[in-house]
């Protein structure tokens, strides 16, 4: 299943995340995918504003110069954007015009679009925050932002597009539904589902002896691709059990057992795993000690069951 169709059941369920983060290479798919969502969720004439980046309950966010905002230069950004929604960061800079000056997302960012959604959605539906490249945003407005994603009011969303997805706040990032997106970021497929398959089946048991078994397998991979291709292979089947405990039909994934561990873990589970699975996979990027990192996964997934 893609990512757009995972996202358009979403959407025509209702079960929807209150925060969901795309990772890209830069000048990737994600603001398209992510603006054709928000135009299914809040349809009818709602999408048509969606679609012109007009809508009053759609705010965005993305890396300026000081003294500016992103409200100042929304019109060069949507001007950017309806010409190519593919953009790269370098395009944004120069179309806002700060080629060659330090850009951040400011906690002068955070304050106004968090006045924002205190007020009630401008149309009665759904209140939306697009936050492109969020690794920019410096500390302060990544904490002041974070209360809102941790516990948002009801029918709101935050949608993060992130080219540096390691550089994001982890508090951030474990609270997301996360989707990877791009070739360039892709793991080589996997061909050991069956490694999956066991360390879920001994979570779901609660027998830690038998999952740091599991993980001890894992870690003996023949190479850290081999490595990197579990992790990425992993992340996707959380996503897949996500969609399956929401009560949405899905294909039959690569090892199989979605619908069958849906009953047998916690809801919060898919989400947090995910971030247990990517941590992994940019420890294995940093040469860290294999048996090491599986070890430290597989304890953080027993926390979770």
């Amino acid at each position: 299943m893609s990512v757009e169709e995972i996202l358009a059941r979403m959407a025509d369920s209702g079960r929807v995340p209150n925060a969901i983060m795309f990772s890209e290479p830069d000048g990737g798919p994600a603001f398209r995918i992510a603006l054709g969502f928000l135009q299914q969720l809040y349809g009818g004439d709602g999408a048509q504003r969606v679609a012109r980046l007009i809508h009053p309950d759609v705010h965005f966010i993305f890396p300026v110069s000081a003294p500016l905002t992103s409200t100042q230069l929304m019109p060069q950004f949507r001007e950017l954007a309806l010409q190519n929604q593919a953009f790269t960061e370098s395009e944004l800079n120069a179309a806002l015009g700060i080629e060659g000056k330090s850009s951040i997302i400011a906690v002068a960012e955070a304050r106004e679009v968090l006045g924002a959604l205190a007020l009630s959605a401008l149309e009665g539906g759904w209140r939306s925050v697009v936050i492109y490249l969020p690794e920019k945003m410096n500390p302060e407005a990544a904490n002041r932002l974070l209360k809102s994603i941790e516990e948002p009011s009801d029918r709101t969303l935050f949608v993060l597009i992130s080219h540096s997805p390691e550089k994001v706040l982890q508090t951030i990032r474990s609270r997301c539904q996360q989707f990877q997106l791009g070739d360039e970021i892709k793991a080589p497929d996997f061909d050991s589902p069956e490694l999956l398959d066991s360390l879920m089946d001994a979570l779901a048991a609660r027998d830690l002896l038998r999952a740091l078994e599991e993980g001890e397998k894992i870690s003996a991979l023949p190479s850290r691709e081999n490595a990197k291709a579990f992790c990425k292979f992993a992340a996707d089947a959380m996503r897949n059990l996500f969609v399956a405990q929401q009560g949405l039909s899905i294909p039959a994934t690569d090892s199989g057992k979605a619908v069958q561990w849906a009953p047998r873990f916690k809801k919060t589970f898919p989400r947090a795993a995910m971030a247990c699975f990517d941590r992994a996979f940019r420890l294995v990027e940093r040469n860290v000690n294999m048996k090491i990192i599986f070890t430290d996964m597989v304890n953080r997934l027993s926390s979770l069951t």
